[in-house]
């Protein structure tokens, strides 16, 4: 009797806290927490490299509707990001990308993702018409670019 009391109290605890696996559910090995699942349409793009001079986006180039998110999937050969020219995007964007950027690594251009299948989101919520040219930081001598037409 004195061993289901225990087991009781202690479950009891488990579902007051919250218990272990639904935390771990939302909280991945990494420490990060879980993205929360877009609402928009979401367009995919894979971030390719071989560690030598093919390193790209694909596709290179996608038309999009206001709001949709655009998933950016390291595939192979990262670290990767998504960067923007300041010069080459609609006016009034850059607030609307950096702000869909929150852990950017400065003014239009994302974190690095570095670990294989790892997604970063960029939601165009908001996000003005027009062309959007885009590259990745760590490959951009191997003509890592991407156009993204947001119409």
């Amino acid at each position: 009797m004195r061993f289901s009391l225990i087991g009781t109290l202690v479950a009891l605890g488990a579902l007051a806290c919250g218990g272990g696996e639904r935390q771990a559910e939302q909280t991945p090995a990494g420490g990060q927490p879980a993205a929360t699942p877009p609402s928009a349409p979401v367009v995919e793009v894979r971030m390719t490299g071989n560690g030598t001079n093919q390193a790209a986006f694909e596709p290179a180039a996608i038309t999009i509707a206001p709001g949709t998110t655009v998933r950016f999937i390291n595939a192979t050969g990262g670290p990767h990001n998504v960067a923007f020219w300041g010069d080459s995007i609609p006016a009034g964007a850059a607030a609307v990308l950096n702000a869909a950027m929150p852990d950017r690594l400065n003014d239009l251009s994302s974190r690095f993702v570095t670990t294989p299948s790892e997604a970063l989101d960029i939601a165009f919520a908001g996000a003005p018409t027009g062309v959007y040219k885009a590259y990745c930081l760590p490959h951009l001598a191997m003509g890592m670019r991407l156009t993204i037409t947001v119409q």
